[in-house]
């Protein structure tokens, strides 16, 4: 008698349709129960800014689902149990339901491209309910579609905008574009205050709020939820849910890789977690990020960053607009996160928004958020993505994992070997005559390879250049460029940057290191313990 292997769960990787993954029988991570108490609470407009592949639009989705009425998909379905809102208080009142979805297309053709995409959208709508668009312009289609609906059905409607600002993040370096786009934009989003009479329920999302471009200026009626402490987690996954829902994936994985069950968890935490949306210390993975995790068979990959590198980030990092080596442990104001403007854009701020930066820590007296990387996987890639611009060439052309082993086993000098020879390797056209440029390159380097590197560290007496700490080690660097070596060594003893490691039971390098620019490379070293 043969045993039957366990039959592989369905994960929803990269599925955001609600009555999709609820009638096909994929794994849902419950949370109507959030859903209820937005839903039930005061205000009926709102809006939610999150990185992509947060699971916005499946939020989008499932409210769908929620104002249509379609309580069988809450229910026992496909072999799943029932959905919390389906035992609570709600009305289960059919609305018409308007859902645009702005995230399919590229904008760089501007308002031709955003006129077809919300014509169609408008189309299908008005086909769901048995109706026509009337008016000239998508605007008035808008406008008149509401009014409609409202009217035929007896029911007010319900409007859905999944990925609002799609077509002004996509044209942030195309200006002309860009203004073009956000004045129809407005207009069009205008139409949701001026016809809120007819409206029961709003929802935008996207990645971030606009306020300064006045497009928001006419929908003051919205309640932000993006820094709101109570939905911190209406999208995302908390470790609780993930050790509640995944448990059959994470014991395949530890039994297929005979990891134990506490190291294997902090190190997905580690990779995957993070993510901070509000001064309270709730985190959250990334789902998608996650699911790939789980699909792959526990693969710690760069899932998430792999679809949505962000070039015209690096682009804004390179060009000189905020220092690469002060990039986390940054401090911004709530006001900050709206900084979200073509005219003055605001790397740091849009860094957070996007995904790359997340929230660590809150001041409440001074009204301060501390940035840093969520997590390992978008620390690691991000550097990555900036070596490539600042060496030419990606990192695995370049190093390999002698220069890791080498730091893990205390080897400076073969480590600081592998170093010459990835400098070598760079176009001379590239390196630039400033002692800042080899620091960042070497900041990315172990930032990329997953050290934990900090630059710029400020002590009683100075600053650090870099300092990198392993289980075992720290190593204590000070640069110079055109200088000597023994100069910089002489510098770590002279203002004791190495002293407040002494005690911590590793033990520690200083590592003074000359660039000669002549040579495009590291000129010398020199080391003591």
């Amino acid at each position: 008698m043969s045993i039957k292997p366990p039959t592989k769960r369905l994960l929803p990787v990269g599925i955001q349709d609600f009555p999709d993954i609820r009638e096909r029988g994929f794994v849902y991570v419950d949370k109507t129960a959030r859903i209820y108490e937005l839903i039930t609470g005061s205000g009926k407009a709102f809006f939610l800014a999150r990185p992509r592949r947060f699971g916005k639009s499946l939020l989008c989705s499932t409210l769908g689902a929620v104002f249509e009425g379609r309580r069988e998909l809450f229910g026992e379905i496909a072999g799943r149990p029932a959905l919390a809102i389906d035992s609570l208080d709600w009305e289960w009142k059919a609305h018409p339901v308007i859902y645009i979805d702005l995230n399919a297309r590229n904008y760089h053709k501007g308002t031709t491209v955003l006129d077809t995409l919300l014509q169609n959208e408008l189309d299908a709508a008005a086909r769901r309910y048995h109706t026509t668009l009337r008016g000239p312009d998508v605007s008035l289609q808008f406008r008149n579609l509401i009014a409609d609906l409202h009217e035929h059905f007896g029911e007010k409607v319900a409007v859905i905008i999944d990925e609002y600002d799609k077509p002004l993040t996509d044209t942030l370096s195309t200006r002309d574009v860009h203004i073009e786009l956000r004045r129809a934009l407005k207009e069009f989003y205008g139409t949701l205050k001026s016809y809120d009479a007819h409206l029961c329920f709003v929802f935008l999302t996207g990645v971030s709020k606009f306020s300064h471009v006045s497009i928001f200026s006419d929908l003051n009626q919205l309640t932000d939820l993006t820094l709101d402490p109570r939905y911190a987690d209406l999208c995302g996954l908390t470790q609780d849910e993930v050790e509640a829902n995944f448990g059959p994936e994470i014991d395949g994985i530890l039994e297929n890789t005979e990891r134990s069950r506490d190291g294997y968890l902090e190190e997905l935490r580690r990779f995957y977690n993070g993510y901070r949306f509000s001064e309270a210390t709730q985190t959250v993975y990334n789902p998608f990020g996650l699911l790939k995790h789980f699909y792959t068979g526990g693969k710690f990959g760069e899932h998430w960053y792999e679809t949505a590198t962000p070039s015209f980030l690096v682009d804004l990092i390179a060009g000189n607009k905020i220092n690469v080596l002060d990039i986390n442990d940054t401090q911004i104001t709530q006001s900050d996160f709206g900084k979200y403007d073509i005219d003055n854009l605001e790397p740091v701020p849009l860094l957070c928004q996007t995904g790359y930066l997340t929230i660590i820590g809150y001041d409440a007296e001074s009204g301060e958020y501390t940035l840093d990387f969520p997590n390992n996987e978008v620390r690691a890639s991000f550097a990555g993505s900036l070596l490539t611009h600042y060496s030419g060439a990606s990192i695995t052309d370049r190093l390999d994992a002698k220069f890791i082993r080498a730091i893990v086993k205390g080897d400076i000098d073969a480590a600081m070997d592998t170093l010459r020879r990835f400098f070598a390797a760079i176009p001379y056209d590239i390196i630039v005559e400033k002692e800042k440029y080899f620091q960042t390159v070497v900041h990315l380097i172990f930032t990329m390879l997953g050290f934990n590197c900090r630059s710029e560290v400020r002590i009683s007496d100075g600053r650090i250049d870099a300092l990198v700490e392993t289980w075992q080690f720290v190593y204590c660097f000070e640069f110079k460029l055109n200088g000597t070596a023994e100069e910089a060594l002489a510098q770590i003893d002279s203002k004791e940057y190495a002293f407040p490691w002494t005690g911590s039971g590793k033990k520690v390098f200083k590592v003074g290191v000359n660039f000669d620019y002549e040579k495009r490379n590291i000129g010398e070293w020199v080391s003591s313990k």
